[in-house]
Order: C-alpha cells, then sequence, then structure tokens
C-alpha cells in the first residue's frame, strides 16, 4: 500500500492520469496475453483521419472501445484492440491544398511526386496528433500494433484486392454518371452525397412539337441542364399524352430535334408528366437513355462552367447560366410559370458544394455478387447488429445497392494498379510492370486516379492482421469479436468491411456490430462550427481529466440513439468522481492498522450482509449489461451503488464501529468488509474510470502492481435478498424521519425521539433489532415501537410507510406558533411567485419572443412553485391540527 500521505485531500487528475498511462505502457498490458489458453476478444479501431484531431464522436467511440477492452482484459481474455489512423484522401488532399494555396502555390505547380512528398510530410508532422489525444483519453489499444491505411502491409492488401477482384471481372471500366464535385474536382459515392432539402423554383417550358401543332410542357428544377436534353419521357399508362409517344419536339433555344418516348420511371404526379431526359447529368435520365438508345451530350464541364455543347451559354458557372437562360426562356416565350418547388439537393459530404452528375470513365466495382452473401449471412445471424433495428436499415442497401464507383481523381491515396501501353493493351498487375506483355514496350502508363478511402477502409478487419499472409493474428483474432461504430457510416464503411472479410477470408468480419448514435449539444441539435454549439475534448480533459469526460460521455447512452451532452453532465461526473475520492479516502485513513481476518458469518451485522448482497447484484447488473452493450446502464447503475449504497450509507453506518477502540473485533470486521467492497467497486468502475481507480487502488491493502490486470470480481458467495429486505425496511424509516425533519426545520444538531406504531410484529422486530442504525442516521434520543395507538402523543409530526406510522412528538422539538409563523410568511412569498409566473406565462409577448428554453424554465419553475405550495399547506394543516 503506497503511503496515506500520498493521497492528496483533493483529487488532481493532472497529476495521476500521465503517469499511470506511462506505467500501463511500459508494463506491456496493452499487448494480448500470450497463453493461447486464453480465449481470445479483439476490436480493430475505426481509424481516425490521420491528420485529424480528436472530437466528441471520437471519444464517445474509443471510450465506449475501451470499456470492453478493459473489461474483457480483466474476464481473462486475450484481448486485442488493433488501432490505426486512415488516409483520408480527399480530406488530407485538401487540407494540405489549402497550406500550399497560402504560399500561393497549387498542387499542379508542383507536380504530383512533389505534391506527394508534401502530403508525407505533412502526415509525418500531424499524424501523431490524434494517436497522443487517444493516449490522453486512456486508450488501452496495442500500440505495438498501429497501422496506417497506406503503410506498406495495407498498400499489399489493397493492390492485392483490387487485382484479384479484377481477375474475377468484379472490377471494370467504364462510363457511367457519377456524382463530381466541382470544388473537390472528384467524384464521389452514392452514399457520400449528403441530401439537404432546399427552396428552388419549378419551371414550366414549353417544348413545341417538330409538327408545329401545340407543345408539351416539361417541369424542371434545373432549366441549364435542358441544353443536354436528347429526349423527353412520359409514363406509357399516362393517357394525357399516349397519342404523343413516337412524336418529336423542339428543344428551345437550340433548336435540337428529341423524341417523346414512354418509360415506367416516369412520375404521373410530379410538374406536368412530362419529365425531360439529360442523359449526361441525370441518374435516372442515364439509365432511361440505355433503355431507349438516346445519346449523352456533356453540356456541365468538370469546374462547373458550361461546355461548348452548351451553345450561346458556353464559358458561363452553371448558376449564370440558369439565370441567363430562364430570362432568354421568358423573353421567346417559352416560360409558362415558376413555383416555389422545395427539394432535396446532393452536396458533397466534405466541402457541402452542390454536386453535379456527369458521365465520366471510372473503376467500379459490381456489387450483385459481392452484396448477396453480405445479406445472406447477417440474415443468419453470423454478424448481429445491436440495435437490431440496423439489421433491416443494412439489408434494404443492399438489397438496393448500385455499383460501387471506387475511382478519385486525387493524387493522395492507393493509385489504381493499371497500366496502358501506345498499343492498346492494359494491365493489371500486383508488382509495378517494366514492360507490356503484348508488344514488349516500356512506355507504360499508369492509370493517374486514386481508390476510394473506403475501398482500403473496408479491408481494415483483415489488413491490419497481414493478410494476404496467413499470419499468428489472423488465426487468433479474425474474425474480431465487436465493432463499434456510429450509425452514420453503416453505409460507407460496416457493409463493405462485411462483403470484403466474406470474399477474401471466408468468414464474417466481425461477431457483433454496437451502433451508437451522435452526439447532440444540450438542446438536441447537432454540433458544428456554425452554431458555435462545439465542446473540446481536450479541453475537458484538461480542466476536469479524462475520466470525467469519458464518464459523462457514456451517461445516458442507449445503442443506436443519439446523446446529449452538456457541461452540466462534465460537472456532475465531476462531483461523482470526488465522491469516489472522499469515500476511499475516508477508507484508507481508517485502514492503517488493517489486517485480513477470516470473517465468521457471527461477525456480518445486517448492514455487512445487505452491502455485500448490493455489491454481488451490482456486479450481477454490470455484467449483464456489458454483455449486452447497455454501457450506459452498466454506468448508471454503479453510479446508483457507488453514491448511494456505498457511500451514503455503509460507509457512514460503518463509522460507529471503526470508533470503537474498545471492540478492536468488530474494527477489523468494519475495515476488512470496506476493503473488500472498495476493492470490488473499483474493479467494476476501472473499465469507465481507469486512471482515478488505479491511483485509489495503489492506496489500498495488499494492492497489486496494477487494477488493471486483476480479474473481474465475482460476488456471488455474497447473494442474501433477505438482508436487502430487511435493510430496505430500515432506509425507509431513516428517510422518513429525515423528511420531517426537513419539513419542520427541526435542528441537524437535536435529538429528537421517534415513535414507529405497527401491527406487523416481523417489521417490529427487525426495527427494535437494528435500532441502532436509525438511532445514529437520523440523530434520535430514543425509538420506540409499538401495535397500540394509545400511547400516541397528542400532537405529532407523522409519516407513513406500508403497515406503519411515524411519529415525531411536537412539544420540546419545535416551537409551533413560531413555525406557523414562518411557513406562513413562505407561502405568501409562493403564492406572489406563482401569480407572477402565471401573468409573465399566460402573455402571448413572452410566449413568442422569448427563447424556447427560457419559457421552458419558467414553466418549470412555476410547477416547482405549486409543489411547494402544496407541501406548505400540509405542513401548516398537521402544525393546526
Amino acid at each position: 500500500m503506497d503511503d496515506l500521505n500520498n493521497l492528496p485531500k483533493t483529487y488532481n487528475p493532472k497529476t495521476v492520469e500521465k503517469r499511470w498511462y506511462d506505467y500501463w505502457l511500459e508494463k506491456g498490458y496493452f499487448a494480448p496475453a500470450e497463453e493461447l489458453t486464453r480465449e481470445p476478444f479483439s476490436i480493430v479501431m475505426p481509424p481516425p483521419n490521420v491528420t485529424g484531431s480528436l472530437h466528441l464522436g471520437h471519444a464517445l467511440n474509443n471510450t465506449l472501445q475501451d470499456i470492453l477492452i478493459r473489461w474483457r482484459r480483466m474476464q481473462g481474455y486475450s484481448v486485442l484492440w488493433l488501432p490505426g489512423t486512415d488516409h483520408a484522401g480527399i480530406a488530407t488532399q485538401a487540407r494540405v491544398e489549402e497550406s500550399l494555396a497560402q504560399q500561393g502555390i497549387s498542387r499542379h505547380d508542383l507536380g504530383r511526386e512533389a505534391f506527394l512528398e508534401k502530403v508525407w510530410e505533412w502526415k509525418n508532422l500531424y499524424g501523431s496528433t490524434i494517436t497522443n489525444q487517444l493516449k490522453m483519453l486512456g486508450a488501452s489499444c496495442d500500440w505495438s500494433r498501429e497501422r496506417f491505411t497506406m503503410d506498406e502491409g495495407c498498400s499489399r492488401a489493397v493492390r492485392e484486392v483490387f487485382v484479384r477482384l479484377f481477375e474475377k471481372g468484379l472490377i471494370y471500366r467504364g462510363d457511367y454518371i457519377i456524382n463530381w464535385c466541382p470544388r473537390c474536382h472528384t467524384t464521389i459515392s452514392d452514399i457520400e452525397v449528403e441530401h439537404i432539402e432546399s427552396e428552388g423554383n419549378l419551371y414550366y417550358i414549353k417544348y413545341p412539337f417538330q409538327d408545329g401543332e401545340g407543345y408539351l410542357t416539361v417541369a424542371t428544377t434545373r432549366p441549364e441542364t435542358m441544353l443536354g436534353d436528347t429526349g423527353v419521357a412520359v409514363n406509357p399508362a399516362d393517357e394525357r399524352y399516349r397519342e404523343h409517344i413516337g412524336k418529336n419536339v423542339v428543344l428551345p433555344i437550340l433548336g435540337r430535334v428529341i423524341p417523346v418516348i414512354a418509360d415506367d420511371y416516369v412520375d404521373v404526379e410530379f410538374g406536368t408528366g412530362a419529365l425531360k431526359v439529360t442523359p449526361a447529368h441525370d441518374p435516372n435520365d442515364f439509365e432511361m437513355s440505355m433503355r431507349h438508345n438516346l445519346p449523352p451530350v456533356v453540356v456541365i464541364n468538370p469546374d462547373g462552367t458550361m461546355s461548348d455543347e452548351a451553345g450561346p451559354y458556353r464559358g458561363l458557372d452553371r448558376y449564370e447560366c440558369r439565370r441567363r437562360i430562364v430570362e432568354d426562356l421568358r423573353e421567346q416565350g417559352y416560360l409558362l410559370k415558376v413555383e416555389n418547388h422545395s427539394h432535396a439537393v446532393g452536396h458533397c459530404y466534405r466541402c457541402n458544394t452542390v454536386i453535379e452528375p456527369m458521365i465520366s470513365k471510372q473503376w467500379f466495382v459490381k456489387m450483385k455478387p459481392l452484396a448477396e452473401p453480405a445479406i445472406e449471412r447477417v440474415l443468419e445471424g453470423d454478424t448481429v447488429f445491436v440495435p437490431g433495428r440496423f439489421t433491416k436499415i443494412y439489408i434494404n442497401w443492399l438489397e438496393n445497392i448500385r455499383d460501387w464507383c471506387i475511382s478519385r481523381q486525387l493524387w493522395w491515396g492507393h493509385r489504381i494498379p493499371v497500366w496502358y501501353c501506345e498499343c492498346g493493351e492494359m494491365l493489371c498487375s500486383r508488382e509495378d510492370p517494366e514492360v507490356c506483355p503484348h508488344c514488349n514496350s516500356s512506355a507504360l502508363t499508369q492509370d493517374p486516379d486514386v481508390l476510394d478511402t473506403w475501398f482500403s477502409s473496408a479491408l481494415w478487419p483483415f489488413s491490419t492482421m497481414g493478410w494476404p499472409e496467413d499470419t499468428r493474428d489472423l488465426a487468433r483474432f479474425y474474425p474480431t469479436s465487436v465493432l463499434v461504430t456510429g450509425r452514420d457510416i453503416i453505409f460507407f464503411w460496416v457493409a463493405r468491411m462485411i462483403f470484403s472479410g466474406l470474399e477474401f477470408m471466408k468468414e464474417v468480419p466481425f461477431y457483433d456490430v454496437m451502433i451508437h448514435g451522435l452526439i447532440l449539444d444540450a438542446q438536441g441539435r447537432k454540433m458544428s462550427k456554425s452554431l458555435g454549439n462545439g465542446i473540446d475534448p481536450i479541453e475537458v480533459i484538461e480542466q476536469y481529466g479524462a475520466d470525467t469526460l469519458r464518464f459523462s460521455l457514456i451517461t445516458g447512452t442507449t445503442p443506436g440513439n443519439d446523446v446529449r451532452f452538456y457541461m452540466d453532465k462534465v460537472e456532475n461526473t465531476r462531483n461523482f468522481a470526488n465522491k469516489v475520492w472522499n469515500a476511499s479516502r475516508f477508507v484508507i485513513m481508517n485502514v492503517d492498522d488493517y489486517e485480513r481476518i477470516e470473517l465468521l458469518d457471527s461477525d456480518f451485522e445486517l448492514a455487512d450482509r445487505w452491502i455485500l448482497h448490493r455489491l454481488c447484484v451490482t456486479n450481477r447488473e454490470v455484467t449483464r449489461f456489458l454483455e449486452q452493450y447497455e454501457i450506459g446502464e452498466a454506468a448508471r447503475t454503479l453510479y446508483d451503488f457507488i453514491w448511494d449504497d456505498f457511500c451514503d450509507w455503509y460507509v457512514e453506518l460503518a463509522k460507529s464501529r471503526l470508533y470503537r477502540p474498545e471492540k478492536p473485533r468488530e474494527r477489523k470486521v468494519a475495515q476488512n468488509i470496506l476493503v473488500l467492497v472498495l476493492k470490488d467497486t473499483l474493479k467494476m468502475l476501472h473499465p469507465f474510470m481507469p486512471f482515478i481507480t488505479e491511483e485509489i487502488f495503489q492506496h489500498l491493502p495488499e494492492a497489486t502492481e496494477s487494477i488493471m490486470i486483476e480479474p473481474w470480481p465475482d460476488n456471488e458467495r455474497f447473494y442474501q435478498p433477505q438482508a436487502e429486505e430487511d435493510m430496505r425496511l430500515l432506509i425507509q424509516v431513516i428517510r422518513a424521519i429525515r423528511n420531517i425533519r426537513n419539513e419542520f426545520n427541526i435542528p441537524p444538531g437535536m435529538k429528537i425521539p421517534v415513535q414507529i406504531v405497527t401491527a406487523d410484529r416481523e417489521k417490529a422486530a427487525k426495527i427494535i433489532k437494528n435500532r441502532g442504525y436509525a438511532e445514529n442516521m437520523a440523530n434520535l434520543r430514543e425509538i420506540t415501537v409499538s401495535d397500540s395507538q394509545d400511547t400516541r402523543p397528542l400532537q405529532a409530526l407523522s409519516a407513513y410507510l406500508v403497515d406503519i406510522e411515524i411519529l415525531v412528538p411536537v412539544e420540546g422539538v419545535i416551537d409551533v406558533e413560531k413555525e406557523i409563523a414562518r411557513l406562513r410568511k413562505e407561502l405568501q412569498a409562493t403564492e406572489q411567485d406563482i401569480k407572477r409566473l402565471e401573468s409573465k406565462l399566460n402573455n402571448q409577448g413572452f410566449i413568442s419572443k422569448a427563447p424556447p428554453e427560457v419559457v421552458e424554465k419558467e414553466r418549470t419553475r412555476q410547477k416547482e412553485n405549486l409543489e411547494k405550495r402544496e407541501g406548505i399547506l400540509k405542513r401548516l394543516q398537521t402544525l393546526n391540527g
């Protein structure tokens, strides 16, 4: 046991956390146990962006993982938590380009190789920031196995996967409609497009028939794309247009003659039911054009300006073109009307620019053959989503999945392993080819594109363990036990890992997927720079400590649901940490002469049997909740046990025996039980709050080298439900007496008499036997128990429990007249406040203009006032009675 003097009066995380983390690292506790007899438990960390910094989402995700990891380690598993970072193609390249732009340099000025050198420099400079921050959080991952999606091993795995899929015909190159970001200058996948509800217009435009007999009216939200129209589509079941199918119309302004076609895709309820078909700039129109052999006409350039095909609008920005073309349509009599229209507009998830659907030559993965087994194995229960509702979301997405566009027009990332020869040959190779096998030419050019970042991330569970080699880690730790991830990347990442694992490892990558929600602010809003409601987790750690942040984050969490985070939570958790510290310090101060003894059944008082039973039940519940991934509930259970049962009740009840030198056996029994309960409580709390628990544990008698490698508690031998029932009766009696004291302002230091009336002989016997608890905890002069009302005081304050009446005689305890006067004065003030708030809350001006949280605060105050008035009236009735 450490010197008591080393345990300060107040807990200071700054003097504790780094010291213990360095100690754990030095001892090698984070590495898996070598014994092959131990059951494996493994998690791969969702890799954060290598140049990013820790935000609350990372902090929550990694806290949840660390809790599971530390718990399973204490349970005796051989635990691997494998960390790493992601190269984050678009995000990292954008950061470096921004940095260069401040120097007046573009990547094109440098050229590809020199630019990539700059990115690697950036990665080496900033790449350790987030890993160091994860260490501050207390993440107990095996840093000796840390990986990076572009390290040599992962890069080899990426190339091997690409080549195998290419050789199976599952990777192909072709013209296809893609999502193009004019700002990032790259494609982004369907699930990287964020659809934001936007206010726009619906433009109704005449398309005259070629024969001069009338016109069709087409409604569109994007008139600038009409320059690329090569058809007008109607639904074959729409009787309004049946006679026009097969005719031609003339495209306004450009005069291009285009056909009227029939296609079931057309929604007869939208607009006029006649749909302009722009194959080069709309994915659904592209599909229709393939069915009807309509040519694509590209009218928007990759930079968002209009192409040469746009005729008189060439070179204009797409939005300026829209403004001009609307003016021209109006002047030429083609624009019939304009309506306000709210619709979802696709934005780039990285830079928030409106994306532009475009036809482009890209690389794709055929998804149907990969999706089918991924659906089947989840339906069979090989991978289980927690909560289960996310299974349906996963299945629906895979059942409707389109081929995956995997090429990106970036320089930072895994370059596509395909080369082109002047002879027309295309090579896909595991190694960089020196000559063309067809013509023996060395004039080979590698495809300039890189792979989607998620392509390498999809391989993370097995590439990080050494695949394609048959490694010891793969044999032991794959499939992994659980993936802990946010609900926002089920499609981006989870689904792709599952089909990749099945394709290349013939096994699911993880047995369970624990989904957590997003972190919201106190008002339920997403945290963002624009709202100014973000909280920096590192600032919280520096001010309050990592344990406080960790426990604050998981408080109130349930799998799959968003959680609100606000500084009041942090303050409450800091108070909890202080409560743990102070109770522990009290125990340590009173065990300087500790000696472990064999506890006999005759040693145990009711409070001892009760606290040991509560320890057993808490151990059961915490273990069960952790097994079910109900980590927030596990934390709540621990919090309630520590704060209420241990600190507020047992520690207080144990004091009388600790301070009784004339009865040394009782002192030793109390010491032994306090140390036993505190040790096991700290062990259960350790996965949640690792630093403070280690610091306290090391000051306890018979401490081992670290709480981290202590076995998880097993307290089944202490299960005694009768002790809980008996103690609950005493606690209810004590609380009722305390409430009387508080309600009637009886001075805390005044010892008072209490009479308990009950006809239940069993309850009476329990109260009499343990009357010392009530006398100590409620500061009583005496407590009498009877089964008759005959001895009832003439005037008494009372409280009622089931079959029990608790009476406190008024005489000699309170000055009745003085207390009545005080209560009337308090009632008058309360009624004035009720009247004032009633007037305020009935004022529609206040209700409509004040912020909602202010209105809600006033309503809460009014509710409290009404409850307060009711309590005062009851107390007056008692005193006047």
